[in-house]
C-alpha cells in the first residue's frame, strides 16, 4: 500500500484522540468507532472548505466567461496562436485562473491517501456500527445489509458530481461531465463492494458533507461574483460619467475660445 508516513502517523494519532474522547462519553466500541470515523471526516472536510471554495469559484468563473471564450474560438479558429493569446488576455481581465480548480484537488490528494491508510488499517475486527455488523469486513452476497453502504457510496458520489457539473454552461461539456460522473459513481460503487465498511463509511460521510458544503459554497461564491460584478459596473458607470463631464467641459472651453 502506498504510504505517506508523516500524514499517516498524524491522522492515526488524531483519530485515536477523537476515539478516546468519544469513548469516554459512549463507552462502547460499537458506538465510539463509527462516531469517530464520522467526526474525523467532518473535521477534515471543514479544514478543506477553503480549497473547496476556491475550486468552486474557479468553476463558476470559467462557466461565466464560457460564452466569451466560445466567441474567441469562433473568431480565431484559423489562428490558434492568436486564439491562445486572446484567451489568456480574457482570463487575465476577468481574474480567472483556468488551473484554479485543479490545484485544490492536487493538495487534497495526499490527505485522502493518508485517510485511506487510517481507515484501512484500523484494528476494528468484530466491531459494528448501526446496521453494520463488522466495520472490518466488505460487502457479501449472503448479507444484503452489507450492500447499503456501497449503494450510498455510488449514489452520494453521483449527486456530489451533479452539483459540481451544474456550474458549466457549455452543453457539450456538461454532457461529457455527466457521462464521466455516471462512470465514476459506478467505479466507486464497485470499489466500495471490496473495501471494508469503515472506509466506505468515511467515503459516504465525506460525500454527504461535500454535498452540503458545495450547495453552501455555490451560494457564497455566486453572491461574491455578483457583488464584484456590481462593483465593477459602478466603477465603469462612474468612469463614463467622468468622461462625459470632461467632454462637455472641453466643448465649453473650445466654444469660449
Amino acid at each position: 500500500m502506498f504510504k505517506i508516513k508523516f500524514l499517516n502517523d498524524l491522522f492515526v494519532n488524531f483519530f485515536n484522540r477523537i476515539d478516546n474522547a468519544i469513548f469516554s462519553i459512549f463507552p462502547d466500541k460499537n458506538i465510539s468507532i463509527g462516531l469517530s470515523i464520522i467526526v474525523l471526516t467532518i473535521i477534515i472536510r471543514l479544514l478543506l472548505l477553503p480549497l473547496n471554495f476556491k475550486q468552486i469559484k474557479s468553476s463558476l468563473m470559467m462557466s461565466k466567461i464560457g460564452p466569451e471564450v466560445k466567441k474567441l474560438q469562433t473568431k480565431y479558429k484559423s489562428d490558434p496562436q492568436k486564439l491562445q493569446q486572446e484567451t489568456m488576455k480574457l482570463y487575465k481581465e476577468k481574474g480567472v485562473n483556468p488551473l484554479g480548480g485543479c490545484l485544490p484537488l492536487l493538495i487534497q490528494y495526499p490527505i485522502l491517501i493518508a485517510l485511506y491508510y487510517v481507515f484501512y488499517t484500523l484494528n476494528i475486527k468484530g466491531i459494528g456500527f448501526l446496521w453494520i455488523s463488522d466495520l472490518s469486513k466488505h460487502a457479501t452476497i449472503s448479507d444484503w445489509t452489507t450492500w447499503i453502504l456501497p449503494v450510498l457510496s455510488g449514489a452520494t458520489t453521483y449527486f456530489s458530481g451533479i452539483l459540481l457539473s451544474s456550474t458549466t454552461s457549455d452543453k457539450s461539456q456538461a454532457k461529457q461531465t455527466a457521462t464521466m460522473n455516471i462512470v465514476m459513481s459506478g467505479v466507486l460503487f464497485y470499489m466500495s463492494l471490496m473495501f471494508n465498511a469503515a472506509l466506505v463509511l468515511y467515503w459516504v460521510t465525506g460525500n454527504i458533507v461535500q454535498i452540503f458544503q458545495t450547495k453552501l459554497v455555490m451560494k457564497m461564491v455566486a453572491s461574491k461574483i455578483e457583488n464584484e460584478s456590481n462593483e465593477n459596473k459602478v466603477v465603469d458607470e462612474s468612469s463614463v460619467t467622468i468622461d462625459n463631464k470632461n467632454t462637455v467641459k472641453n466643448k465649453r472651453n473650445r466654444k469660449d475660445n
